[in-house]
């Protein structure tokens, strides 16, 4: 990996976490496939369906698509995830 790879991984990773009020998510396939959910998407229990799923994210939001959760992926998909939680939440209410 290069310098600015590594850069912005870390970076990524901390800047994620700067004003996160929740806990943040771990990278077990569990959480995963919970976050996941959130937005619709089922994952199968087969370790190869939650890579599948997970590279299928990083293609659709622009990062290096290498089917491991890594702390840039798994910050977007906890991003998306609530996202998800909180339009769920405004149409249950409506």
């Amino acid at each position: 990996m290069t310098a600015r790879g590594m850069l912005n991984v870390v970076g990524t990773a901390v800047g994620g976490l700067i004003g996160w009020s929740e806990t943040p998510p771990t990278a077990d396939p569990e959480s995963l496939r919970a976050l996941f959910a959130d937005f619709g998407v089922q994952v199968g229990p087969d370790p190869a369906d939650l890579a599948e799923a997970v590279r299928a994210f990083q293609t659709r939001v622009g990062i290096d698509a290498d089917g491991e959760a890594g702390p840039q992926t798994v910050h977007l998909l906890a991003r998306y995830a609530a996202e998800a939680r909180t339009l769920t939440a405004f149409r249950d209410a409506a």
